[in-house]
């Protein structure tokens, strides 16, 4: 049986090819998205470990993380700040070399076109920390000096080429709003993981920086390097003797350790994602493999009835198919390993060439990822050839030899029938159950019948193909005899077309739904926009860290502005309960937003406070309630809910007058600052607005409609990216329609040199395939489409409990494309099939059998 199983595997080789193709792309989408993530993940985590190479030993406050809590409270008053005299104390112990105190913070470097140098999310500050010999052993200097004053700074060298400067130049830069002009003095190397992979380093003088980020006299962290001959743990033990009770260590290794497992951790999301659309890859790729392996058993029925008349048993033949099945996964999953490999350098290669720089290092092929993808392409190669090999043993013998085809019963075609009516009408029940649901407790309910819904279309996509396809009749008529011969060949064998259909209907309903929602949510989300704001303009960081209190008085300054309000955030205490309040301008507040009020009165100002529906609900208040706000240095006071209003996405919390809350805070920052000015929206207000800020890079000013064009742009980068992903699913599909039509001409061979000896062309022929292919593809789209606006709404459903602004969306244009693209994929996939079946010579395709 294994020899015989070989035998068949040569014998079929064209028509295994597009098997092994559809194989061969899953895995190599699987094993690319390990080889890729597993080669970004080592070269961060090398990157990370150089940047610990000089600190052996890291120390911090003991209560970092408690101070950097909500609590509404003031510090600690055991609080130790990390100052000098630690640091002294420290470099004195035995065992150290040197010692290191860092400051870190937001640091937005302008280059001179005005624009912000690197991504404003890894845009770096700290302080250069002139140790021994004056040098700072973190960052070695390629040119210039240490900086000294308060306007000076050095840069990385991968910034001040992007920012195209040299020592001498001065520099527009900020950090937390305010624009500063520094005189860049010198020019270092580094490590940082940050910087080569695309972000910024401005290092300033350890005076001007504890000033900038923290306060005079203290450090974020200490770092120790170990003299040469003293371990790290030797170095920590004698450390913690003279550290106070506030203050902790860690060694540099553990900070390494930690470090890469932050890293592994943040990429394992990105893998998942991955691994999911190449799930769906292998997942279409069934339908492919189940219906060659269908069709080729189908071919050697006779044969495979004699082998069991001379002695085979039903296992024997089952383990003949499954052989051949075996034989073809491993071939794919060698191939696809390979090819999975290309992709992932070509991924990293793609990353650098958009900006996206990775640190170098090598191409990481860990073990596990040839075993995976070995495994995934033989597994899923022999789970969809079972059904094929199983049902062809089951045929009796007697019953084989007499017809090359055994039809399907119709005992099995009820059977069939039920189950699928089953299972859409219990994936529908959940879908529907799942609306009514809330969005945390609807998902699984949504995916599980969602699941069922696509498990049930597909076991009954054999009974919907007749009416379906019978309905493209009319149309098909205007093609003479090919038509209605490709209408009759479409239905032939519904099971066929059912699975070839199904391949395609599973990437569009994806598609579909994903552009239902997205378009949703873009409408949604823009319609929030503009009703819940009445202000021209929201400026903000473009790094989104909070902005200088400095901005929104200099805003209030300008003569330009006749309403502007911060958004300022203070950590509090509601009766005794942790939560927030938001500090805004109250006499402003009713000019700038349009609050959609559920009961009381918009009333902001001294203890007057507003607050949305889900502050008041989780701490118990309505309009006309009193409560006690613990603010952060501790003291209380007493306010009054005036107003209770509909929370959206931009606006939400409560609300209290920033003269209220401002002297309780020791460090006042903004998220945003709204505002209104006396030419309302337009470039030269705009304009105006970004001159009296000082040009600031860092800063973005933004109208509403800015505001729905970055939302949008947002939404439709991830379509784009997940439309990138699915087209692997489609393309599978693609070769699943050629594979089908490849087949099926060479099963019809005898017919179609039949109908050549009687007349039709060779341009009949092919329009015939063509149009075969064409009813197909656009049957398996109009499923899929279909699907995917039912999975859209229902999902739409869910989102629209958390956002009141939502509502459907059917993107009628972008559905009208997909449709005809499902009809280009029938065309174009019918080229090579119907070129076959065209050049087939009548006299032998007669007398095949």
């Amino acid at each position: 049986m294994f020899r015989t199983a070989l035998r068949n595997v040569l014998a079929h080789k064209a028509r295994l090819l597009m098997t092994v193709l559809a194989v061969m792309l899953g895995v190599a989408f699987v094993s690319g998205t390990l080889v890729f993530t597993s080669t970004i993940t080592g070269a961060l985590q090398k990157s990370s470990e150089k940047g610990f190479t000089n600190t052996d030993i890291a120390i911090t406050p003991s209560g970092s993380s408690d101070n950097n809590s909500n609590e509404g409270t003031d510090k600690p008053s055991e609080w130790h700040e990390l100052r000098q005299s630690l640091l002294t104390k420290v470099s004195k112990v035995p065992g150290v070399d040197s010692v290191t105190g860092t400051v870190s913070g937001f640091a937005a470097v302008s280059g001179k076109d005005g624009k912000l140098v690197g991504n404003g999310f890894t845009s770096a500050g700290g302080n250069y920390y002139a140790g021994k010999g004056g040098a700072d052993i973190r960052y070695p200097l390629k040119d210039g000096r240490a900086p000294h004053s308060p306007h000076e700074i050095v840069l990385d060298t991968k910034t001040a080429d992007r920012a195209g400067v040299k020592v001498g130049d001065t520099v527009r830069m900020s950090v937390n709003g305010p624009v500063l002009k520094q005189k860049v003095v010198g020019v270092f190397t580094t490590d940082d993981g940050n910087v080569t992979a695309g972000g910024s380093l401005a290092l300033f003088d350890t005076r001007t920086a504890q000033k900038l980020y923290s306060k005079p006299g203290e450090f974020s962290e200490i770092d120790v390097k170990a003299a040469p001959g003293t371990s790290q743990a030797t170095l920590k033990s004698a450390i913690d003797k003279v550290l106070p009770h506030t203050a902790k260590s860690t060694t540099g290794q553990k900070l390494a350790d930690d470090q890469a497992k932050a890293i592994a951790t943040s990429m394992s999301g990105m893998q998942t994602g991955l691994l999911v659309f190449a799930g769906i890859a292998l997942f279409v790729g069934i339908f492919i493999i189940a219906n060659t392996f269908t069709m080729l058993v189908s071919q050697r029925t006779k044969e495979l009835a004699l082998m069991r008349a001379v002695g085979a048993s039903r296992r024997q033949v089952t383990r003949s198919v499954l052989i051949e099945a075996f034989v073809v996964g491993a071939i794919a999953a060698v191939t696809g390993l390979l090819a999975g490999i290309g992709i992932g350098a070509a991924l990293r290669a793609l990353m650098n060439g958009n900006g996206a720089t990775v640190p170098d290092g090598p191409l990481v092929i860990e073990p596990s990822t040839i075993v995976i993808s070995l495994i995934v392409g033989i597994v899923v190669t022999m789970l969809a050839a079972w059904l094929p090999g199983r049902r062809a043993a089951k045929i009796p013998p007697i019953a084989a030899m007499n017809s090359v085809h055994a039809v399907a019963t119709t005992r099995s075609l009820v059977v069939r029938n039920t189950i699928g009516a089953l299972f859409s009408g219990a994936g529908i029940a959940a879908v529907l159950a799942a609306t009514g649901m809330g969005a945390d407790s609807g998902k699984g309910v949504l995916g599980l019948g969602a699941g069922l819904l696509l498990i049930g279309v597909f076991v009954l996509t054999p009974l919907l193909s007749r009416p379906l396809i019978a309905a493209a009749g009319p149309v098909l008529r205007a093609f003479g005899i090919s038509g209605k011969l490709a209408r009759q060949n479409a239905v032939r064998n519904p099971r066929r077309t059912a699975a070839t259909a199904s391949a395609l209907m599973i990437g569009l309903t994806l598609i579909t739904g994903l552009t239902v929602i997205a378009g949703s949510v873009q409408k949604a989300v823009g319609k929030m926009a503009t009703d819940s704001l009445k202000a021209d303009y929201v400026v903000s960081m473009a790094s989104k860290l909070p902005l200088s209190p400095q901005v929104s008085k200099d805003i209030a300054a300008d003569p330009n502005v006749i309403a502007s309000s911060p958004m300022r955030s203070s950590g509090a205490h509601i009766n005794g309960d942790s939560g927030y309040l938001t500090g805004v301008n109250g006499k402003d507040l009713d000019k700038l937003t349009k609050l959609d009020l559920a009961s009381g009165s918009l009333n902001v100002g001294g203890h007057n406070t507003v607050m949305d529906e889900d502050s008041a609900k989780e701490h118990g208040l309505k309009a006309g309630s009193s409560y006690v706000a613990t603010f952060e240095d501790g003291k209380k006071s007493r306010m009054t809910v005036s107003g209770v209003y509909k929370g959206n996405e931009l606006m939400r919390g409560i609300l209290v007058d920033t003269a209220t809350l401002d002297p309780h805070q020791k460090d006042a920052t903004d998220r945003q600052v709204l505002v209104k000015t006396k030419d309302g929206a337009g470039e030269s207000s705009k304009d105006a607005l970004r001159t009296s800020l000082g040009d600031n890079p860092a800063i973005q000013i933004q109208d509403k409609g800015d505001i729905v064009n970055e939302i949008a742009s947002m939404v439709n980068l991830m379509l784009n990216m997940l439309y990138g992903l699915l087209a692997m699913a489609v393309i599978v599909a693609v070769l699943g329609v050629v594979n089908t039509l490849a087949m099926s001409v060479f099963e019809r061979s005898q017919e179609i040199g039949m109908l050549r000896a009687i007349g039709l062309d060779r341009k009949g022929i092919k329009r015939m395939v063509r149009l075969e292919s064409l009813v197909i593809s656009v049957f398996g789209g109009v499923l899929g489409l279909a699907l995917g606006v039912f999975f859209g709404w229902a999902a739409g459903e869910l989102i629209g409990t958390s956002l009141a602004t939502y509502e459907l969306v059917l993107p009628w244009g972008r559905m009208g494309i997909f449709l005809l693209l499902s009809a280009l994929v029938g065309i174009l996939a019918a080229l090579w099939p119907a070129r076959r079946a065209a050049r087939l010579n009548m006299l032998t395709a007669i007398k095949s059998e």
